[in-house]
């Protein structure tokens, strides 16, 4: 049965004459092992919400979750799958991708992020099993990993955290084969990787992958511990080759054919490429079908299950009816009130708001809370050993935060947040990306957004992470300008099921701008009209967040001199690319001379003012001082709009 997968993927990268024979290989007998006699699932189902979780976090090995889920019946992972491995228009990418093929969990290119976002589905498995009990949510969750995945920093943020929360469903298999690309491990390292993660908080284990007996006695083993458990398999990569076995040359390229024609040979392996023995596909479907009896009872479980339709809501990703009643009824009163007060406590206001009404969401920060305004108070603290709490206590740890959040919403049932300052979404943007690139509602409170953050100094004041973050497709990067656009904001947020969102706020106060009932979410629309020409218009004035109010003023200036001016807030470039493209153009009021203010470097914002238009904003780093010393000193004033609008009228 392992030999099978072993022939499949060196067979599938040698066609592509692409990819990665040697980790499949390796780890083929530690596969089997898992596949047969412990992973809960059923192939007939991949969506079965009480299946374990196997993450192959290093995905450059693609080959083995292909042949697996192959051999096993997915109905996705057909022959013609495999014989098209790497090409256009097939599902067998050269990583895997989530949402490509049923039965991958996570898109895991970059190493280490599999490994990372296996936390978040863990952590995921222990809450709602607090929350709906163990008849309902009773799984673990299964990684094999690579050294390349342990030598990336982001993994001991992620073990140092799962350790911390006793996450004793989590499981690691380290491919530990000692080879990178460039040869031997000890090129690079001489860690003592099961010290390591015993001093995280993991129970370990070391043992030959390539031993039948050893393998499942250490999985049984890790399925009896309080923590997360390691089980470092010493493999040999590339096991089987005929005389490349154990080499770096089996890591990234096909074997060729004579080493393949050998290979078959010392396997005893007489089949055409893709062709498996009768007896192996048999032993191989029928450990697809073998989970299919645990499955129906827990279906039969939930049919009668006091909480059966929130559960199924939940894990669905539906929202609870009537969610936002209490959003809508405070946005009509902030419109009365007009408060003055910073967009990240303006979040906080929103999340006080729609917390109770939606209970699927968890939140955190990367130990900046009170700062962030991601804490409801009376929330319970999310730890061992009472998963049911709804705030995490991450650390500093913002990539592993960001990718443990990737895995709460992967897994379904939890909606996640995650705070941090936004000059450190630089060390959460590899996993915000990933979730973007997999379409995964996570959504990072990125507060401090600008120098208006002030006595911190350039370190700390974000001045090209709007423009990178807008970057990414698919994020909805949202800059509300107060309280009103924050609460619809985190409505929007909330709604986009398959949309990550960075929503981007000040530390310092802000005047209210919206001080009518537009009777309507007008931040959906990424840009509106906040403030009409008081005749035919000349100028169109465009800010974000804070810069609004500053937009406002110099409107004002410039209606009290007699030039019609009109100002659009922009809360989302995103958002306005998907509207019509007569409502983009009436917003952008082509005709008139058009001014961007932003406490931000120019770049995208050609979008909205054209080649000659104006823009006030950053065109370097911060500096050290009050925000509103800053704001003089660097030019980022109304007075400063206005000059600009004069240049062009």
């Amino acid at each position: 049965m392992a030999d099978a997968i072993r022939v499949l993927s060196m067979d599938a990268v040698e066609k592509a004459k692409s990819g990665h024979p040697g980790m499949p290989m390796g780890m083929a007998d530690v596969a089997t092992v898992l596949y047969s006699k412990f992973l809960k699932f059923d192939a007939s189902r991949p969506d079965w919400a009480d299946r374990d979780r196997f993450i192959l976090s290093a995905g450059h090995g693609s080959m083995l979750i292909y042949s697996l889920l192959h051999l096993t019946g997915y109905k996705d992972a057909t022959r013609e799958q495999l014989e098209n491995f790497r090409q256009w228009g097939f599902k067998t990418a050269g990583h895997p991708e989530y949402g490509h093929m049923a039965g991958i969990e996570t898109t895991t290119g970059p190493l280490g992020q599999g490994l990372a976002t296996s936390v978040g589905f863990a952590i995921a498995e222990r809450h709602l099993a607090a929350r709906f009990g163990k008849d309902l949510v009773d799984h673990r969750t299964w990684v094999i990993a690579g050294d390349g995945c342990l030598m990336e920093g982001v993994s001991q943020e992620a073990i140092a955290l799962a350790g911390r929360l006793k996450l004793n469903k989590l499981c690691v298999l380290w491919d530990d084969n000692e080879i990178t690309i460039d040869g031997k491990l000890s090129l690079s390292d001489a860690t003592d990787q099961l010290a390591r993660f015993k001093a995280s908080g993991w129970a370990v284990k070391a043992i030959d992958g390539h031993d039948y007996k050893q393998i499942q006695k250490a999985l049984n083993w890790a399925t009896k511990q309080d923590k997360p458990t390691l089980i470092a398999c010493k493999t040999k990569i590339g096991k089987g080759a005929a005389t490349l076995e154990g080499s770096h040359k089996t890591h990234g390229a096909a074997l060729g054919a004579v080493e393949i024609a050998a290979t078959r040979q010392g396997l005893n392996w007489p089949f055409e490429p893709f062709e498996l023995p009768e007896g192996v596909q048999k032993a191989w479907a029928k450990v697809g079908k073998q989970g299919a009896k645990t499955r129906k009872a827990w279906e039969a479980r939930l049919l009668n299950h006091d909480h059966r339709d929130d559960f199924t809501r939940a894990m669905a990703g539906d929202l609870p009816t009537g969610a936002f009643e209490a959003l809508d009824a405070k946005l009509k009163q902030l419109v009365a009130d007009q408060p003055a007060m910073a967009t990240r406590q303006s979040s906080g206001e929103a999340l006080e708001t729609v917390f109770a009404a939606i209970p699927e969401l968890v939140g955190g920060s990367a130990d900046l809370t009170g700062s962030n305004n991601t804490f409801v108070k009376n929330t319970q603290i999310m730890d061992a050993p009472d998963y049911a709490g709804r705030y995490l206590n991450y650390g500093i740890r913002e990539f592993g935060m960001a990718a443990a959040m990737n895995g709460l919403a992967l897994h379904g049932g939890v909606i996640p947040y995650g705070g941090t300052f936004m000059a450190f979404a630089d060390y959460s943007r590899p996993a915000i990306r990933l979730g973007a690139l997999m379409g995964v509602r996570a959504i990072h409170v990125l507060t401090h957004d600008s120098i208006g953050l002030g006595e911190d100094g350039p370190t700390h004041q974000p001045v090209e992470h709007l423009a990178a973050l807008r970057a990414i497709p698919n994020l909805l990067t949202m800059r509300p300008a107060d309280t009103v656009e924050a609460l619809e904001c985190w409505q929007v947020a909330l709604q986009h099921k398959t949309t990550p969102t960075a929503l981007c706020l000040s530390r310092q106060k802000t005047p209210a701008v919206r001080v009518t009932d537009a009777g309507e979410n007008l931040s959906r629309k990424g840009a509106y009209e906040l403030k009409a020409a008081s005749g035919e218009a000349k100028v169109t004035l465009f800010g974000t967040g804070t810069e609004v109010a500053l937009a406002l003023k110099a409107a004002e200036m410039l209606e009290a001199e007699g030039t019609p001016t009109r100002v659009v807030s922009v809360p989302c470039f995103a958002l306005f690319e998907q509207q019509p493209k007569a409502y983009q153009d009436a917003v952008i009021g082509r005709g008139t001379v058009r001014v961007a203010v932003e406490a931000a470097i120019k770049q995208g914002w050609e979008r909205f003012i054209g080649e000659d238009g104006g823009f006030v904003g950053m065109t370097g780093f911060g500096a050290s001082a009050p925000a509103e010393v800053l704001y003089r000193e660097f030019g980022i004033t109304a007075e400063a709009v206005v000059e600009q609008v004069k240049a062009r009228l």
